[in-house]
Formats: C-alpha cells, structure tokens, sequence
C-alpha cells in the first residue's frame, strides 16, 4: 500500500523537533538539567555542516560529540544548532543542521532515536547505536561509556 501521506517523514521531523527542544533546555544553563547529556551524531560533510578542516579530516563520514559539562555557546534555531567545544584544549565552533543527524542519545533516560535517509528518499528509523561508530570526544570532566544497550528505538513500539 502506498503511504500517500508520508508517515515515516512526518515522525523522522517530529523527532528532530524533539532534539531541537532537549537542546533548548541544555541551552537555559551552563549544562542539560539533572543528569542529563547528549550523544549527537552527525554526517560531517552534510550540507550546512560548519566544522573546523581537521575534524573533518578525522571524521570524514560521521562525527558524534557529547554535550555534558564543558561547552560553550550553545544557541539553538529552528534549522540548526551551534556549540562550542574543546578539542585537544583548543575550543572549536561546531554548526549543525538537524538534518545532518543521524542519531541522538540521552542515556541518562535511556532514550535514543537515529535518522536515515532511505535509497528512495523516505527517511527511516535505524539501529540508534551501532557498534562501528567513531566517538569524537570533545574534552569533557567525564569518560564516554558504551550505553548501546539502553537506547531505546521506535520500531519496539510499532505494531508488526
């Protein structure tokens, strides 16, 4: 059957809405309230993307930064978001569209969602955290742990 009014992509934009406001609430302080942090992931040569030549040298494909205690700046848009991190102590301004995402992950709630652009345009969910990704770890007070097991993805809660 064909899905004339395009679900798939209208739960693809209401899930970047939902990351758009996560980030608004990290934008209110000097971090995201309560325990709460970010793995963001992101295509860092996607349209729109501004990131400094030598992290995408490191990542040409995919990039994913944590935002927890130590960043800068962060101003969030409709369209995008901007945040200042610290690479090897040197801070880096980092601007991303939200349609550069391909996943988002707050595992102090076990909640993570992906983003995919399917063969045929439609946008797809997928496996939020697979084991092959690269971890760009901006200079944090904290070490990167792997919560694969506890992200949650939309297809538990889809009827088969």
């Amino acid at each position: 059957m064909t899905d004339y009014i395009g679900y798939e992509a209208l739960t693809q934009a209401a899930m970047r809405g939902v990351v758009r406001e996560a980030l608004r609430q990290a934008a209110k302080g000097s971090a995201p309230p309560g325990d709460h942090h970010f793995y963001i992931t992101f295509r860092s040569k996607a349209p729109g993307v501004r990131i400094a030549d030598h992290l995408i040298e490191r990542f040409p494909d995919e990039m994913t930064i944590v935002i927890q205690h130590q960043y800068w700046d962060l101003e969030v848009h409709d369209g995008h978001f901007e945040i200042v991190l610290k690479f090897n102590g040197v801070p880096q301004h980092l601007s991303i569209p939200f349609a550069a995402m391909t996943r988002f992950v707050d595992p102090a709630v076990n909640f993570g969602v992906s983003f995919e652009k399917a063969a045929s345009g439609e946008a797809q969910v997928v496996d939020p955290a697979p084991e092959d990704s690269k971890l760009a770890i901006a200079d944090t007070d904290t070490e990167a742990s792997d919560d694969s097991d506890t992200v949650v993805s939309l297809d538990a809660f889809r009827q088969k």
